[in-house]
């Protein structure tokens, strides 16, 4: 029986200026050959740095390898150069068509492949689109973890867990402290006059530990901004223009190591956002007699870019019923972000299924959040999030095949996917588009 792909979209990522670090590639023979050749390499385009490190290169007795963490940039007329497929008789998330010289390519990875992570969180268990869908909301960079697909394919007729082969815990925190009559509960310590190492030392009790700022935490990051470059002084200072609230990004001394021994960068992308105050819900309808029973408005978000805001939700009705609040924004239509889509084709999205919906929203002070910080807030919802208005699994694709996703042609194509309120495309308007874009629709 010949293989059959299902179709996915191609993933796009910008080229960030990090700091120069060592790289080691891996480059392959002819195609087919299983087995590689490790070297060094240096490409002046790239710079030095480490695109990849697994924990071991070795194949163990049993003929399983180790994962190998990749983490990717693109520039923003580039392209991730991989498609992710799902194939059928396959198992897995398979990378396939690595594009020659293109970023995915020159990092590493390798046509078969398996991916076992996305920031941190462990996908291979879970549904096409969604992986897809934490992808893309990664923004500018993403880190994977992936396992060649011999090793997949040996690790799963030995029934291991491929969960237990990655390491417990990789992922920075991402914190929201409000400062009560004493502060903000938290001091900062570190090496006289050098910058950017900054240690937390947590009271008992207070803001920051409440809001989960573990003990002894480095801060990488304040309101959405790195403080490698900042002097006591100027975090001092940073501090105090935040008012009653602040937003931290920190890792404990086990998550710095690892990613600082593999020559990777600690990002707010893989953070784990559990102690935030903000959730994405889900929310699963059946259509009444009466219709679901709310209005999707087109407005302007707090960032300036376009959204479709929820309103006139009917008490009683299927949306009221499933958690829908006056003013929530919407994310996503039946598991895919509706990022890009005008009015009338989120609209259709919405009426892809005669009698039932699911929607990802987000409240109004979750909206403001995650555009202050620049990340999409579909890049931390998980599906078991008990925050979620509903545990009903996202509904498949309009044409009834699961996991089915269609080819996204590049950053400025139809279907693109704007990645990040702070990071959206303005479109410039004519007077009359103007005049039309305050659309509504009753459902």
């Amino acid at each position: 029986m010949p293989q059959q792909h299902i179709p996915c979209e191609l993933i796009h990522m910008e080229m960030l200026n990090g700091r120069v670090l060592p790289r080691l590639s891996k480059v392959l023979g002819l195609e087919g050959d299983k087995k590689s050749i490790i070297k060094f390499e240096f490409n002046p385009k790239d710079g030095i740095d480490n695109p990849a490190l697994s924990l071991t290169e070795d194949m163990d007795g049993e003929g399983v390898g180790e994962p190998r963490f990749y983490l990717l940039s693109k520039g923003s007329a580039e392209t991730f150069g991989f498609c992710l497929h799902e194939e059928l008789g396959c198992q897995g998330h398979i990378i396939r068509q690595v594009e020659l010289g293109g970023v995915a390519q020159r990092r590493g990875l390798q046509d078969g492949d398996r991916l076992l992570q996305v920031n941190g969180h462990f996908v291979d268990n879970i549904d096409h689109c969604r992986v897809v869908q934490k992808i893309k909301a990664s923004g500018n960079q993403v880190l994977l973890a992936v396992l060649d697909g011999n090793s997949y394919e040996a690790a799963k007729a030995l029934g291991r867990d491929l969960s237990h082969m990655l390491p417990a815990d990789i992922r920075p925190r991402l914190c929201h402290i409000t400062r009560d009559k004493s502060g903000f509960g938290f001091s900062v310590s570190g090496p006289e006059g050098m910058k950017g190492t900054f240690q937390l030392s947590v009271r008992q009790d207070g803001p920051a530990e409440r809001a989960g700022v573990p003990p002894g935490s480095w801060l990488l990051e304040l309101n959405g901004a790195s403080v490698r470059s900042y002097s006591r002084a100027q975090l001092a200072r940073k501090l105090k223009q935040s008012g009653s609230k602040v937003t931290l990004l920190v890792a404990s001394s086990a998550v710095e190591e690892f990613y600082r021994l593999r020559g990777l960068r600690v990002m707010a992308a893989l953070a784990d956002t559990s102690w935030l105050p903000f959730r994405v819900r889900e929310l699963h309808m059946v259509k009444g007699p009466a219709g679901y029973g709310f209005l999707l408005k087109e407005d302007d978000c707090s960032s300036g870019a376009t959204g479709q805001f929820l309103w006139d939700v009917d008490a009683g009705l299927p949306a009221e019923q499933a958690g829908m609040k006056e003013g929530d924004r919407l994310l996503a239509v039946n598991g895919e972000s509706i990022e890009g889509l005008d009015h009338q084709q989120t609209v259709l999205r919405i009426r892809a299924h005669d009698d039932q919906v699911t929607l990802l929203v987000i409240d109004p002070a979750g909206d403001e959040f995650y555009q202050s910080i620049g990340l999409s807030p579909l890049l931390f919802f998980e599906d078991s999030d008990p925050a979620s208005g509903s545990c009903t699994p996202s509904l498949p694709s309009p044409s009834g095949s699961p996991g089915l996703c269609h080819i996204e042609v590049g950053p400025k194509g139809p279907d693109s996917w704007l990645v990040a309120a702070a990071n959206s495309i303005g479109i410039t308007q004519s007077p009359r588009q103007e005049e039309q874009r305050r659309l509504h629709h009753a459902f």
